[in-house]
């Protein structure tokens, strides 16, 4: 019998079921299931998979805290083997804490195995510990949790590729820059299954994020097409839900990378021309074809954030705006700017003018001019908590909403004395009782 992860799969690449609408709580009460023979997956903000060999169990990723007891009693619910591999896609909180209860049983503890770059990607991480901290707090509103998060550092690293074996299966490892330098994917090739990590996760790949560390687009889309070069027949994705088939396989691989490609030359051949970034920035856009596929949504990173990414990974971090190379602090600029428009209140007046005539980017850099000039006026700030909640309701991407919830809530509850998280989330959810209403 067809497992339910798998009839929702093709319901979602045939566009009868939106992804967002996939009950993936309610996929989980089921347990892990069996979506091919002796592979099985728990899904997750971040998937969890496991594999069973002759030689025992492994799994490509392993959660995060939240979930590892669950998913580890579903694991072994599904098959009481001894647990011979973990394997890490990539240094990612998410992906690497769910080992203790594994570790905990008799018998040799399993192998944590990850690309060597892992080890200094969590290394960055734990020099950036505040940073990581209020990037999860702005973006998500998780309360402020300590980094470095627990995990188990590899007990095996490789290079380029690596072949481990469980009897009748092998994974066959091979690293990649993709989000981060630290990817992992592999293929079994006994079971034609492709395990890809965030390398592919049915949304425009997150090589932009802009409040992470640098990603590589280029190099991604040489990864995707390497992938789909071995016609697999199961796709397992680090978010989202299997693809099935090879020819959908293919499809898909083929397609994120070509989005990417496109991205990238769009934006080399304007660097090339002597561009500045902020034309770029207008200038450059996906093929439409390629952005109306349901596994490229703009869901969590943007095509605009890429191409930032790729600017800086061969341009540099100037813009080729000469004023922004050494410019004024924020705050004496926008008190320059207030002071030719009659104050700070001007400003924001005119911050308001922009959102009414649907033009929210200008809303937002005059009500944050307008804030920076004048950081104790509360009319400001509501006005501020004002065009940065519309802007939430307008944006497809995670990121963006995050960033720009925070913003609003910053505002508002300096007004109100409400708690900050608490306007966050009714932000970001859209209880935002305080806006007006259009007639």
């Amino acid at each position: 019998m067809e497992s339910p992860i798998l009839r929702f799969a093709d319901a979602v690449w045939r566009g009868s079921v939106r992804p967002e609408d996939v009950p993936v709580s309610d996929l989980r009460r089921d347990g892990v299931q069996e979506i091919a023979y002796g592979v099985a997956m728990w899904p997750a903000c971040g998937n969890v998979y496991v594999v069973r060999g002759e030689d025992g169990l492994a799994l490509f990723d392993t959660g995060d805290a939240r979930e590892a007891s669950p998913s580890y009693r579903a694991i072994r619910k599904w098959s009481a083997e001894p647990l011979k591999y973990a394997i890490f896609s990539r240094g990612r909180a998410d992906r690497l804490a769910g080992l203790e209860e594994f570790d905990a049983e008799p018998g040799p503890r399993p192998l944590v195995v990850a690309q060597e770059g892992l080890v200094r990607r969590l290394a960055q991480q734990g020099r950036t510990a505040g940073y990581n901290a209020t990037v999860d707090l702005r973006e998500q509103g998780f309360p402020r949790v300590v980094w470095p998060l627990p995990h188990r550092l590899p007990d095996l690293t490789y290079r380029d590729r690596l072949s481990l074996s469980l009897g009748d299966v092998t994974f066959m490892l091979t690293h990649a820059h993709g989000a981060t330098d630290d990817a992992t994917w592999a293929f079994l090739p006994e079971r034609g299954v492709l395990l890809t990590g965030d390398l592919f996760a049915w949304t425009v790949p997150g090589a932009g994020d802009p409040q992470r560390v640098q990603g590589y687009p280029d190099e991604w889309a040489v990864a995707l097409r390497a992938m789909a070069a071995l016609d697999a027949d199961l796709l397992l994705p680090g978010r989202g839900l299997p693809i099935c088939g090879s020819a959908r396989v293919r499809r898909a691989l083929a397609d994120t990378a070509d989005y990417l490609d496109s991205l990238v030359e769009q934006t080399l051949d304007l660097m090339n021309s002597g561009a500045r970034l902020d034309e770029i920035l207008h200038e450059v856009k996906p093929p439409p074809a390629l952005a109306a596929r349901v596994y490229l949504r703009e869901h969590h990173d943007e095509p605009e954030f890429i191409v930032r990414n790729i600017w800086r990974l061969h341009g540099g971090w100037h813009d080729g705006n000469p004023a922004n190379l050494k410019p004024a602090p924020d705050a004496v600029f926008a008190r320059a700017v207030a002071e030719l428009s009659a104050g700070a209140a001007s400003v924001a007046g005119r911050a308001v003018s922009a959102a009414a005539d649907g033009d929210l980017r200008l809303a937002c850099q005059l009500a944050e001019l307008a804030a920076q000039a004048e950081p104790d006026d509360h009319q400001v700030h509501e006005i501020r908590a004002l065009v940065y909640a519309l802007r939430v309701q307008q944006e497809p991407g995670t990121i963006a909403r995050g960033v720009y919830a925070w913003a609003a809530a910053e505002s508002r509850s300096k007004t109100t004395g409400l708690d900050l998280l608490d306007v966050y989330h009714d932000v970001t959810e859209g209880r935002v009782w305080w806006l007006p209403v259009a007639n």
